[in-house]
């Protein structure tokens, strides 16, 4: 009887517990700008436009990549000013105004975003710096020693006696 009560007790804790991690594979609904399916000429402008501006809650994405609340609403701001007839420029000028070149995925050239372009150039060029003169350093450090440590060194190795293999 207690045996019964045991088992139908683990059977409950199982089912539960199998429940639960199954409901915790099902992923959450996220928001997401639903494509507007009417004019997919629109739709593949506000796509081909998203693609150029960044997510700045993500950052490292696209607003059309991200899920982002913001990359969302933002994504809806882009479809609805084209639907009223702005360009795609006057929609960038718009959204840098509004959040500076970051928001651009592609920066432009200028004054202010230099080290964006050139940044990663110059950290690879001192790295290579770096690298040729220890190699170089190592060189010199061999090259270097005096005849009188090269001859003790010498003598060192003349005196270590050879092991003999044992069968």
């Amino acid at each position: 009887m207690l045996r019964n009560a045991i088992r139908t007790g683990l059977l409950c804790a199982m089912l539960c517990a199998g429940l639960c991690a199954g409901l915790a594979t099902i992923p959450a609904s996220a928001d997401v700008a639903q494509p507007v399916a009417r004019d997919p000429q629109l739709e593949a402008r506000v796509t081909a436009l998203t693609q150029e501006l960044r997510c700045l809650v993500c950052q490292n994405q696209t607003i059309a990549d991200s899920h982002a609340d913001l990359a969302i609403d933002l994504k809806n701001q882009v479809r609805e000013k084209l639907a009223q007839g702005q360009s795609e420029k006057e929609i960038t000028d718009y959204m840098v105004q509004r959040y500076g070149d970051f928001v651009l995925y592609r920066p432009p050239m200028k004054s202010t975003t230099w080290l964006l372009w050139i940044g990663p150039f110059l950290i690879l060029f001192c790295g290579i710096a770096v690298l040729a003169r220890m190699i170089a350093n190592r060189r010199v450090a061999v090259d270097a020693m005096p005849e009188q440590d090269m001859q003790h060194a010498a003598a060192l190795l003349a005196e270590v006696p050879e092991k003999k293999e044992t069968p």
